[in-house]
């Protein structure tokens, strides 16, 4: 019961795991420039993802522009689409694999097969993890780089948006998920190994009486 409990509470978290890489790969919101002019009413907000930048005024309007070029992007946002879309693809099939898997639901077979499928789930999510994980930092490294660089002006400056942060948690829960599915599968009964097969030995005063009466008997 308690390893079935722990995956459960691994599924919850491989669910919000998922729905957090499928929002931080649709957002627009990977890089923010906030650009405030002498009139507040000129003041607008850049906001630039992964398949799209955004333009926020002041005034509550916005217009976004499509990134139809893909070879004319730079290679950590080309690399940051593929791995992102390999998270959720994988996140997902992780999802559909550990419900097969765990221990509370009455799909997979018998109990070996369930703990194969729920260690493939495992590794679904772990895997998804890593490749959730690697775009974000390097993003944020290419930002902070741009941020430090003194030749590049102040209003071409970026700062790590709310997509990057949602994409750093989304990756460890979907890492945590897959460690506790995984892990959960070796917890097996290991009593034969521990305790040896009870044997009676009769002490050796006790196989001399014996052994005693035995002679006595045929005197």
């Amino acid at each position: 019961m308690a390893s079935g409990g722990l995956q459960f509470f691994a599924f919850i978290l491989a669910l919000f795991g998922v729905f957090g890489a499928i929002t931080a790969t649709l957002l627009p919101t990977w890089k923010v420039n906030a650009d405030v002019g002498s009139n507040i009413i000129t003041a607008v907000t850049q906001t630039q993802g992964l398949w799209m930048d955004c333009t926020w005024y002041s005034t509550g309007m916005f217009s976004c522009t499509l990134k139809y070029s893909v070879l004319s992007l730079p290679v950590y946002i080309q690399t940051a689409r593929t791995t992102m879309v390999l998270s959720c693809i994988l996140s997902v099939f992780g999802i559909c694999i550990s419900t097969i898997g765990m221990k509370c639901t009455k799909l997979g077979g018998d109990r070996d097969t369930k703990s194969h499928t729920s260690f493939a789930g495992g590794i679904c999510f772990i895997l998804a993890g890593i490749f959730g994980l690697v775009p974000t930092s390097w993003y944020t490294r290419e930002i902070i780089l741009n941020f430090m660089d003194p030749t590049i002006p102040e209003s071409s400056k970026n700062e790590p948006g709310g997509a990057v942060y949602i994409g750093f948690i989304s990756a460890a829960l979907l890492f945590i998920a897959g460690a506790i599915f995984c892990t959960s599968c070796f917890k097996k009964q290991q009593g034969p190994w521990i305790y040896p097969t009870k044997q009676q030995h009769l002490p050796c005063t006790q196989q001399e009486n014996t052994a005693g009466y035995n002679l006595k008997d045929y005197v």
